[in-house]
């Protein structure tokens, strides 16, 4: 149905979009002690709540709020410096499968790519993962990596990486969907032209391969979105 679908962007707002580093760092020195992990929990709650738009829900919106913060003290209080990317994964995992458990609960239906629900659902969802969720992921995947030539990264503009790294996912998403697969392969060769010349000037092996592993995570979690939208869609017009 439609509202799992509104259930993720709830969460991707909460998670990503509309929490700032302050309020990450401060909940991972204090933990349970921080307001901002309450700030947090609360926001996903009201998020679900006013998103799926039915009253009777809220049981369920307080259910998904706790649960958020359960999961959110236990990685806060098992992480460490070096498992902070796994514990990342797992975190994620457990909200996204809280997020079916509930709408199984509460639809009381099978699960059914019609949870995906309406057309402007799918896309905004989609488009939204593309741009902070994405960045931050990929961001948290290649931290356990850090070119030696750190110079080179910090010549360049405040945040163009990152702009940079939401545009090309979303023209690779807008290719797949419009049918023009040919377009990324020229997207990825005008980037790597692009970034070849910084790339031969710094004579950094391990600073090739860092760029070459975060855009080929890039380019593969906008393709895999793409692809998966476009099946939801074909499935909701049958």
């Amino acid at each position: 149905m439609i509202l799992f679908v509104k259930l993720l962007l709830a969460h991707l707002l909460g998670d990503f979009i509309w929490q700032p580093n302050s309020w990450v760092i401060d909940k991972e020195i204090k933990k349970h002690k921080s307001i901002y992990l309450y700030l947090h929990i609360l926001l996903h709650g009201v998020l679900s709540a006013v998103l799926a738009g039915e009253i009777r829900f809220i049981p369920y919106a307080i259910l998904i709020a706790v649960s958020h913060g359960i999961i959110d003290l236990i990685k806060l209080n098992f992480q460490k410096k070096s498992t902070k990317r796994t514990w990342f994964v797992v975190d994620q995992a457990a909200h996204f499968f809280i997020l079916i458990a509930v709408v199984f609960l509460y639809e009381k239906q099978p699960i059914s790519l019609s949870w995906f629900g309406s057309q402007f659902w799918i896309l905004i969802t989609a488009l939204l993962l593309l741009t902070k969720p994405v960045s931050i992921f990929t961001k948290t995947i290649i931290s356990i990596w850090s070119p030696e030539n750190e110079n080179t990264l910090d010549q360049s503009l405040s945040s163009a990486g990152n702009y940079i790294g939401i545009l090309e996912r979303l023209f690779v998403f807008g290719f797949i969907l419009t049918g023009h697969f040919e377009a990324i392969g020229f997207l990825l060769a005008a980037k790597s032209i692009f970034r070849f010349g910084d790339l031969k000037e710094a004579k950094d092996r391990k600073l090739t391969e860092y760029v070459l592993i975060g855009t080929l995570i890039s380019f593969g979690s906008a393709i895999i979105t793409g692809l998966l939208v476009q099946a939801l869609l074909l499935e909701f017009m049958q």
